[in-house]
């Protein structure tokens, strides 16, 4: 790597104490699992889950690891859906990218014409590691910047702080405007039909674009800098999907400033991996033991369980599509009767109590719940109704305190005739 490539590495590199430390929590001789926009993502949807930050700020492969407990996840994409992601992704690239950029210039910039081929610079990205090709993508951002032309990174790898450790993300391309500014594009299999496409699909390739916006602003500082030139990362990302049935490629805009706006705040809340691994035990480490085959673990379930239950876990049901530990986390969830596995809704509409059996002892009267608790009158009014549903009453009558009056009618004397 020449000095300029040193010069302009962006990531900051873990204390050797740190490295350290999480090499042992991986194992001797394990490599370590880079951090993806989409594992981001979910992070930071969940910044409160301390298990996740160390084990994914580790590099820990936790589908292994999910395998290696007994509760394995179907988290993840398919073959077939890779296979047919690649190609239309290799079909919007073709002949360098010329359909990109026209979709680039009738989304962003209505009315400009498409540059010439010769116009556009591509340049290699390739280099030795992780942190040579973050530092080779920033350069050829910083020479692209200043030459003042359209220019198309194909795959650009960027260097994020995540927690206090080193995290890589790969946007599918990045263009660089002639005005100076950058958009991330990101390209996906799913189709837009009639100009839209499935909401949650649409959201979900937000939030991944939200982390590459991100991870080039502090690039673009650095390349203002010693540029002199302004430089903007575009809030707008451009989706290219394909059109309705077809295999061709479409394109709309997302606006992502609501995205990068929770994504900033959530990673700035993220507990610093350092300061999570000094809280465990000494000797508390996720290897796995593999065998020769590298699949094969051979350490006991029930010490990777008492390591992994060391680190304190955030679990909710949405994680079921975001964690490879997911099912693990649910099942400890759902044996201790914490009101989290019921949804983040519920939790916080239960406010102090914090199991399943406690809110259906505060719903069952008992006397240990304080009757002044919004959520035990909540709770209490809800029994009520139930009960007066069960028992085919009418529905029942609501006091001032918002407590339900659900007291069955009296029984009817003997020989007094029910029917009205």
């Amino acid at each position: 790597m020449d000095a300029r490539l040193r010069r302009v590495n962006v990531s900051r590199e873990s204390p050797p104490s740190l490295r350290q430390r999480l090499t042992e929590l991986r194992g001797p001789g394990v490599r370590p699992r880079s951090l993806d926009a989409r594992a981001l993502a979910a992070l930071a949807a969940n910044p409160g889950c301390r298990r996740r930050a160390l084990l994914d700020g580790a590099g820990v492969d936790k589908g292994a690891l999910a395998r290696a407990l007994g509760s394995p996840a179907a988290y993840g994409q398919s073959q077939f859906a890779l296979v047919r992601g690649n190609s239309f992704e290799a079909r919007v690239k073709a002949d360098g990218g010329i359909e990109l950029l026209r979709l680039v210039c009738e989304r962003l910039a209505p009315g400009t014409a498409v540059p010439e081929d010769d116009a556009v610079a591509r340049p290699d990205l390739s280099a030795a590691g992780p942190e040579g090709r973050a530092a080779r993508t920033a350069l050829a951002l910083r020479e692209a910047t200043a030459a003042g032309g359209w220019a198309l990174l194909d795959h650009p790898l960027l260097a994020m702080d995540v927690a206090g450790s080193p995290a890589y993300v790969e946007p599918d391309a990045v263009v660089v405007h002639p005005d100076g500014s950058w958009t991330v594009v990101e390209i996906k299999s799913f189709p837009m039909i009639d100009g839209s496409a499935d909401a949650a699909k649409v959201g979900a390739a937000a939030r991944q674009a939200a982390v590459y916006v991100l991870a080039l602003e502090a690039v673009a500082e650095h390349t203002a800098a010693h540029t002199g030139r302004p430089v903007r990362v575009r809030e707008r990302a451009l989706l290219v999907c394909p059109k309705d049935f077809s295999n061709l490629p479409t394109a709309a805009t997302v606006d992502v400033r609501k995205q990068l706006a929770t994504t900033r705040r959530q990673l700035a809340r993220l507990t610093r991996v350092e300061e999570i691994a000094d809280t465990l035990p000494a000797g508390t480490t996720f290897d796995l033991g593999l065998t020769d085959d590298g699949r094969t673990a051979t350490r006991p379930s029930d010490e990777l369980t008492e390591a992994v239950e060391a680190v304190s876990a955030a679990y909710a049901p949405e994680c079921l599509a975001a964690c490879e530990l997911a099912f693990h986390c649910r099942k400890r969830s759902r044996q201790d009767g914490a009101v989290e596995s019921l949804g983040r809704g519920a939790r916080g509409e239960l406010g102090g109590l914090r199991t399943i059996e406690e809110a259906l002892a505060a719903a069952a009267g008992a006397p240990g719940a304080d009757p002044d608790d919004p959520a035990v009158q909540a709770l209490r009014a809800a029994a009520a109704l139930r009960a007066a549903a069960l028992a085919g009453t009418p529905g029942a009558r609501t006091g001032s305190t918002g407590a339900a009056d659900a007291a069955p009618p009296p029984a009817p004397r003997h020989g007094e005739d029910t029917c009205h």
